[in-house]
């Protein structure tokens, strides 16, 4: 779950437990809900837009408590015939989740560490067997819980303002909300390649690796919204066939290269590897400048969650989109458990802004998979139900 930084909204690291546990009933208890989403029906259209634009429409629970319900709502209205979701304001479609809340609600043990992601998961995984025609419109920043409301979905359109990332190992986390499901299905090692360095795709990027279905130039998006919703009764087939014409417009940057097409092979060829220590060893071996630059990131990056993310990837190639989530729920409560990572890297990298989480363990060899093995182990009766 994250923001600009995946799944992070301006932490007060500092405040008191009480003053922390107070802020936390305040997000539960939000009468603002009815603003930070909205929902309407034009045509037979069912148009979602997340409305937080100075938050990046960061994606809170109150958000998705109101958004599951009314998905479930539509595709059951027989005068619904598709959905489109987008954000509000020019910068974002999602920059992530807001994690503030659950790194107040960890420190004061509250149980919103386990509902915030629970609930989450269900709804992406509502996303993912949706029955009805469900367009992103992911104009802007696309970051954590923002690819959750989007890569499930089975249309995906990115313009010339999209970045995506999903940078979570950065911050003592892993690429969650179903990365374990669509990362390794990306072409060669490319998906483990961004989760474990977190590396940026922009614009026509997004659609060229698979993450988004379309580009389509951002000039271009409020006409294709009125086109979709003036659609009649569109099947899945319709909507591609609108989608690829808008695509066919979209011209922009259509023959600057892919910004990885020189390092593809590289990419396949070094993060091949049964571990993340031998991937490390791989890079220093090549001494190529981009892969000295791997080198570096990774080395910033939390040892714990290298190896759960490298972990995850592996195991998620060989499920379903179910199986991923109820193992990243997991994951997600073991994070939870290790705080020791997770709020004083939030605190290095929003707070004092000097970049420098003091990682625990520091190194990977001191990642015992006696650890990693805990954090996949089942959680009985506490376990995601799908």
């Amino acid at each position: 779950m994250k923001t600009i930084t995946p799944r992070l909204i301006f932490i007060s690291y500092r405040l008191r437990s009480a003053c922390r546990l107070q802020r936390i009933q305040g997000h539960m208890m939000s009468t603002k809900a009815g603003s930070e989403v909205l929902f309407e029906k034009v045509g037979n259209a069912g148009v979602i837009t997340l409305n937080r634009p100075k938050a990046l429409n960061a994606l809170n629970l109150t958000m998705i408590k109101h958004i599951y319900p009314q998905l479930k709502k539509w595709d059951k209205d027989s005068e619904t015939d598709l959905v489109i979701i987008k954000g509000a304001g020019e910068k974002a479609f999602c920059a992530g989740g807001d994690i503030r809340a659950v790194s107040e609600a960890g420190k004061a043990g509250d149980s919103l560490t386990q509902d915030l992601f629970r609930e989450e998961y269900i709804l992406n995984n509502t996303i993912g067997t949706y029955q009805k025609p469900y367009v992103a419109l992911i104009d802007g920043i696309t970051m954590g819980g923002g690819v959750g409301l989007s890569v499930h979905g089975r249309f995906r359109v990115a313009t010339e303002k999209t970045l995506f990332a999903m940078p979570e190992t950065g911050i003592g986390l892993f690429p969650d909300v179903g990365g374990g499901y669509f990362l390794p299905r990306l072409q060669g090692k490319l998906g483990l390649f961004l989760a474990l360095t977190g590396f940026r795709l922009k614009g026509r990027d997004v659609q060229r690796v698979g993450v988004a279905t379309h580009f389509v130039q951002s000039d271009k998006i409020v006409s294709l919204e009125k086109d979709l919703v003036d659609l009649k009764t569109p099947s899945n087939s319709d909507v591609a066939q609108l989608l690829d014409s808008y695509q066919e417009q979209s011209s922009l940057d259509a023959e600057k290269p892919f910004v990885l097409q020189e390092q593809t092979d590289a990419i396949d060829r070094l993060f091949s590897a049964g571990s993340v220590e031998e991937i490390m060893e791989n890079l220093k071996k090549d001494g190529s400048a981009f892969a000295l630059k791997q080198t570096e990131t990774l080395a910033k990056m939390s040892p714990t969650s290298l190896k759960l993310t490298f972990r995850q990837i592996q195991e998620g190639a060989r499920m379903s989109l179910q199986e991923v989530l109820v193992m990243e729920y997991r994951l997600s409560q073991a994070c939870m458990k290790r705080l020791s990572d997770f709020f004083p890297s939030l605190l290095a990298v929003l707070i004092d802004k000097d970049q420098s989480p003091k990682w625990k363990p520091s190194t990977l060899s001191g990642v015992s998979e006696q650890a990693i093995e805990e954090c996949f182990s089942s959680l009985g009766e506490r376990d995601l139900k799908l």
